[in-house]
């Protein structure tokens, strides 16, 4: 690592721990440091509201967590990481101490258990059947263990309740849900089928049609409850969750709402506010789908676009602005928990990296590299070095008072560049491979200090002083991604 980026890190880590150590000061004060189980009709439930991730209040675009504005940025190796306690190379703590290293402080985490080395939720009974009445103690401490450890590194966590991908094909085969692994009903008192040989897309199982306004299967719908309510039982006492009803789901919204208003009613009952989202299936901001959730803000406290990062280019920048004019009237967090971008999916790395840049320049609360390598960049040295660079940036400006400002770039070409700007206080723009444009200060004249940011190397490589009046040119010193930024210098 070269000295800036070296500095830069230990600048990052020793923010950390300062952040760390005034949190858990808080949290120890309210009684809520490793979780609690019961909170409601506690004071410390108040206090910990205000420490919690919540809408920004000067700028509801992003978020806010232990009362100070925050963007969330990340990457892993894995989606369902509480389930994965001996990632290699090192272990899930390396690996979420490796992600603080550079910047990170955003994880995924699907309540998903198909991978190898995963644990179930349930109880295995002698005759190698499940007990879907009897709890696995090591699923649930793998669960809270590993909320213990991001709370302790200050990084957000966005859970996903149901991942569809664990309920067909042969990781159903194996769920302890199916009628033919557990003692606790059969086939026909539960009407789930035993073999599920289609992609969960085509909606084969009724599992995720339970609810009584659906096809009404209550005892089924008993032990979704009381998974759900395990879940919560342990996540509602930590103050750095997101709720994400489903993994790119295309069921009916009534399945979303039922589980939405759940999660908000066991909240309520602790003392608790938390946000919640749907992740929808569909990939367009016009999808009838991903309307349920823009126009039900008082459901879902947040949006997430990740679907959107299935589109490349000036297309994926386009849609994620749409995205966000629908919530213009309204501000919310838009979030983007995975970014596809590996040679499977998405476009490949580089495009991954420039969706990642895309979105941050783009107004978004959110964005995080989607696990490598076949459907994203994960936490490689690509990733880490995209992560470092992001925090160097927003360590020189403030990202909270900017607003994407393309219409500030002439001559732009598709997909050239992007700006961000707090116009006659401080600009960024972005290129993805070099390029040549102009900014124009739009009749906000001053001196300003220009930096340039080499984002894989990440490191400040010029400095200068400007003066700014007509359009400035801008051309980065080399090629691959860039970053300008200019910021009023003292007495401009």
């Amino acid at each position: 690592m070269n000295e800036p980026a070296a500095r830069a890190t230990a600048h990052h880590s020793l923010k950390r721990v300062v952040g760390a150590v005034a949190l858990g000061t808080l949290l120890a004060a309210t009684g809520c440091e490793s979780g609690i189980s019961d909170l409601a009709g506690s004071a410390r439930s108040v206090h910990m509201d205000r420490l919690s991730i919540q809408p920004y209040p000067d700028n509801p675009h992003y978020w806010m967590y232990a009362g100070e504005p925050i963007l969330l940025v990340g990457g892993s190796d894995e989606d369902n990481l509480f389930n994965h306690p001996h990632i290699p190379p090192a272990g899930l703590e390396a690996q979420l101490d490796l992600l603080a290293s550079v910047g990170g402080n955003y994880v995924r985490n699907t309540m998903a258990n198909r991978d190898e080395g995963n644990v179930w939720p349930f109880a295995m009974t002698e005759d190698g059947q499940y007990d879907l009445g009897q709890w696995n103690d090591e699923y649930w401490s793998r669960f809270r263990r590993f909320l213990e450890m991001t709370l302790e590194r200050g990084q957000i966590v966005q859970i996903e309740i149901w991942d569809r991908f664990d309920f067909a094909r042969e990781p159903w085969d194996r769920n302890p849900f199916n009628p033919v692994n557990n003692s606790t009903y059969t086939p026909v008192e539960s009407s789930l089928p035993i073999s599920i040989e289609t992609h969960p897309g085509q909606r084969e199982s009724p599992f995720f049609r339970s609810t009584p306004e659906q096809e009404d299967l209550p005892l089924v719908l008993g032990y979704q409850r009381a998974l759900v309510d395990r879940i919560l039982s342990i996540s509602l006492g930590f103050p750095h969750v997101l709720y994400t009803v489903s993994n790119e789901t295309n069921e009916s919204e009534i399945w979303s709402a039922y589980w939405a208003d759940f999660i908000h009613e066991r909240a309520e009952r602790a003392g608790r506010e938390v946000y919640v989202t749907e992740m929808w299936d569909g990939r367009t901001p016009d999808d009838p789908q991903v309307s349920h959730t823009y126009d039900d803000p008082d459901r879902y406290g947040f949006i997430d676009i990740s679907q959107n990062n299935h589109h490349t280019g000036q297309l994926h920048w386009d849609y994620a602005q749409q995205h966000r004019e629908r919530v213009a009237q309204a501000p919310r967090p838009i979030n983007n928990v995975k970014i596809y971008g590996g040679p499977n999916v998405g476009g490949g790395h580089e495009e991954g990296t420039r969706k990642f840049w895309r979105n941050l320049f783009g107004g978004m609360a959110s964005s995080r590299f989607h696990r490598g390598p076949g459907a994203g960049v994960g936490l490689d040295g690509t990733a880490q070095a995209h992560l470092r660079s992001v925090r160097l940036l927003t360590d020189r400006m403030t990202i909270f008072t900017m607003e994407p400002r393309n219409d500030l770039l002439l001559g732009r070409g598709e997909d050239e560049a992007y700006a961000l700007a707090e116009p006659g206080r401080q600009y960024a723009v972005y290129f993805p491979d070099g390029g040549s444009i102009a900014l124009d200060p739009n009749g906000e004249a001053g001196t300003f200090t220009l930096r340039w940011l080499d984002v894989l190397g990440s490191e400040w490589s010029s400095e200068s002083t400007v003066s700014v009046g007509d359009p400035l040119a801008l051309e980065p010193p080399g090629e691959g991604p860039w970053v300008a930024l200019l910021t009023v210098a003292a007495g401009g």
